[in-house]
């Protein structure tokens, strides 16, 4: 029980329902004060965001760098195309049934929030894309020039990073999305809006099964194995990762249910099912897909352009990739994205997190479902290529 209370899931949960409700209670008074905190806990946040990118985008790739193997690539460049793939699919399913879902954007009836008392502005230190751009020039070079110095000092920051977000940043979530649900609650956003949000979670669940599908047809199509025969075993991987909405969890007990297949290499399983619960996201990127699709519609009216969301999805898969260990999952580690390409406000960067952490455990259990047919292409690419059985593999963990 004790663990429970203490989960981020149930802390995002109870700010939720704690600021639903004193959004119906709260006099203007009190709803001033909330407006404030909440508008200074953003800026935390955002300021933030530039450094999560450096922090963990540049020491990922010159750990690439230090494993580089032809298998590796292959491994990475499947895990890529199947979470860019899993997102155009999502991108496309929003087109299509999003401005047919019962989504009110009128704001008639709303009542107004009061002005922020005072400002706190906290400017970043550069902006999200001179982020992404500086950590990946960083990590390539210093990964082409073996500079063990500089390597070792994008570790120690990722490190620091790291400990901001877990110690500063995933502490006030909860408050952050108490306050933002609050203040939805006191403009009768939430009530307007009920119905659309368990429309999407329902569709987005069928995107994973859908895209499981997809991914193990092709899987034993390539290899020539029946795909069944590594699904089968998966039971218990996708029910643990439901349960404990973090891949690391689940790890032993997906290895376990790999092992079981009889059409799996045994080396595949034990270099490909490490790595890909560390980079291949496709279940978590499908969700925040729609959710931002689905988000903006509700708060600003209308749905991106088609050039900001291809955008938006090929540079998600590079945080899917080059992000691992993120507390909170895919969406924490893509913020900026959120912030620098969709250019959600507070409200709408609050919104996804809270929605998208109470349902990535079903985006979790997807991910790790998937590294099986990923593992099987793996295994029909190392036998086409005629690689030994234990030849010299290694099993990177980024």
């Amino acid at each position: 029980m004790k663990k429970l209370l203490n989960s981020l899931p149930f802390r995002l949960l109870l700010g939720i329902v704690v600021g639903v409700l004193l959004g119906q209670i709260f006099p203007l008074g009190a709803m001033k004060v909330v407006v404030t905190l909440q508008y200074i806990m953003g800026q935390l946040i955002t300021f933030c965001v530039p450094l999560i990118v450096i922090g963990f985008i540049a020491p990922s790739i010159t750990r690439l760098g230090k494993n580089a193997s032809r298998l590796l690539g292959v491994a990475i460049v499947i895990a890529y195309t199947s979470s860019v793939c899993a997102a155009f699919m999502s991108t496309g399913a929003g087109y299509a049934l999003i401005p047919h879902l019962s989504i009110d954007t009128e704001v008639a009836g709303l009542r107004e929030l009061p002005e922020v008392v005072f400002e706190l502005n906290i400017p970043q230190i550069m902006s999200v894309m001179s982020a992404l751009v500086l950590s990946v020039l960083v990590g390539l070079a210093a990964t082409w020039t073996n500079s063990k110095l500089t390597c070792d000092l994008l570790g120690e920051f990722q490190n620091i990073v790291l400990s901001v977000v877990s110690k500063i940043i995933i502490p006030i979530l909860p408050f952050y999305i108490a306050a933002t649900f609050c203040n939805l609650s006191y403009e009768g956003m939430i009530t307007h809006q009920l119905p659309a949000f368990i429309q999407i979670i329902l569709i987005v669940m069928a995107g994973h099964y859908i895209w499981l599908a997809v991914l193990y047809l092709l899987a034993g199509a390539y290899s020539g194995k029946n795909p069944w025969e590594v699904l089968r075993h998966y039971g218990p991987a996708y029910l643990t990762a439901v349960g404990t909405m973090s891949s690391a969890a689940t790890l032993a007990v997906a290895l376990d249910c790999a092992r079981k297949s009889k059409v799996l290499r045994k080396d595949m399983v034990s270099f490909g099912i490490p790595l890909f619960a560390n980079i291949h996201l496709c279940g978590s990127v499908l969700t925040e897909v729609f959710f931002c699709m689905t988000i903006s519609k509700i708060l600003y009216g209308e749905l991106p352009g088609v050039g900001t969301m291809i955008l938006f999805c090929v540079l998600l898969g590079i945080f899917a990739i080059g992000a691992p260990g993120v507390p909170g999952g895919t969406v924490m580690a893509s913020l900026g994205l959120i912030t620098g390409v969709l250019m959600f406000d507070d409200a709408g960067t609050a919104l996804m997190l809270a929605i998208f952490a109470l349902q990535d455990s079903f985006g979790t259990a997807c991910n790790i479902t998937g590294d099986g047919a990923l593992t099987l292409m793996l295994t029909g690419y190392v036998e086409k290529h005629h690689i030994q059985e234990n030849g010299n593999l290694e099993s990177p963990i980024l």
